[in-house]
């Protein structure tokens, strides 16, 4: 068994480098292929056996943390970079760190469903499009502002949650995937197509900014930190919740359905609670989309938007929320750094995940691999 191992291993980098340099022959050619497939055939191993002689040194990170203070005032430090983004950045830059705030909020819901209970939802993006279009048709048909309009759009997105979650939740694994998709492309399909209520595809426009104390929050810096403090609230109740009793049920249901219904954990109801719970935070994420771009139309809620939610959950571990965060930072920025190089920066993205996957399946910040509703 174990010289089975060691032949896989050995035959692992040769596959993986194989296969980059087969995605990249259609762009560069033959010699660029050949060259990028000698170079990674050489490092992978090399980077492994560097990584192995690290691990076998067993560094005493135990005693390493008594030199780093320990206070949780000090983590005011690490906030005050992203604090500081719109007195030193353009506009691009902070719009692209709004987006990236409403995209954390998102995973992090999808996290409570995927990375907390274990279960495959592959059509989030309906309860981003239910919340941005309720937001926006209780703004322009009401004339309800944003904070009298909040609660309800994310009571509606919350509604929605507990209607899918109803009849789906008896089913496992692939089958629960593919009623949730099918889910997300009926929400699409209506809004596209319901012309009288959600205008169809030439969407909904003149959507009412956010106003605070009689002071319209419209200037990207003043939208930034309302994005940034929703991000830090989530943060701190996704954290809370994890270690309460909800949250060890649902990371029970993740690691054994049958051992925690045996142990008397309701598993309906729990799993009840996280898709509600998801979509709560799904809601919020669509109104702020909605109240930033002031224009919704379906073009903004394709399945792709569900698969790239995934992905950044997946990127930053299943059940992690610093790996979660990160992971959308990443997924929402890369994609603009790699703008110079457009034709290939989809490429450098699918490959990435898919090196991530073969090397480390946890995602970057993730401990054991999570079974996702076997």
């Amino acid at each position: 068994m174990r010289q089975a191992e060691k032949g896989i291993s050995l035959f692992r980098p040769l596959v993986v480098a194989l296969w980059f340099s087969f995605l990249l022959l259609p762009f560069k050619g033959v010699k660029a292929s050949g060259l990028l497939f000698v170079f990674l055939a050489v490092s992978i191993p090399v980077f492994n056996g560097i990584a192995g002689a690290v691990k076998k040194m067993h560094l005493p990170l135990a005693q390493l943390k008594k030199y780093f203070p320990q206070d949780k005032r000090y983590l005011i430090l690490l906030l005050l970079p992203v604090f500081i983004v719109p007195f030193v950045s353009e506009d691009y830059v902070i719009d692209v760190a709004i987006l990236s705030g409403i995209y954390v909020i998102l995973a992090l819901g999808l996290n409570v469903v995927v990375g907390f209970a274990g279960l495959l939802n592959l059509g989030f993006v309906a309860f981003y499009a239910i919340g941005a279009y309720s937001y926006a048709l209780i703004d322009t048909k009401l004339g309800m502002g944003f904070w009298s309009a909040l609660p309800l759009s994310v009571f509606l997105t919350i509604i929605s949650g507990f209607l899918l979650a109803i009849p789906a939740l008896r089913l496992k694994g692939d089958y629960l995937a593919v009623v949730t998709l099918g889910f997300g492309e009926i929400v699409r399909i209506i809004l596209n197509n319901w012309d009288s209520f959600t205008k169809g595809p030439n969407g909904i426009s003149g959507i009412a900014p956010p106003s605070l104390m009689g002071v319209t929050i419209g200037k990207l810096s003043s939208y930034y930190y309302l994005v940034f403090c929703l991000v830090v609230i989530a943060v701190f109740v996704m954290r809370r919740v994890k270690d309460s009793k909800i949250g060890r049920a649902w990371i029970a249901i993740r690691e054994d359905e049958i051992a925690s219904s045996a142990m008397g954990v309701n598993i309906l109801k729990y799993k009840l609670y996280a898709f509600a719970f998801g979509s709560f935070w799904a809601g919020l994420a669509g109104c702020l989309f909605a109240a930033k771009m002031r224009f919704v139309s379906p073009e903004s809620f394709t399945f792709m938007e569900s698969v790239l939610i995934l992905c950044m959950v997946i990127l930053g571990g299943l059940g992690s929320i610093a790996g979660v965060v990160i992971g959308a930072v990443i997924l929402v920025f890369l994609p603009e750094v790699l703008r110079e190089v457009q034709t290939y920066r989809m490429l450098a993205l699918g490959a990435g995940l898919v090196f991530l996957m073969v090397f480390r399946p946890q995602g970057l910040f993730g401990g054991k691999s999570v079974s996702l509703g076997s």
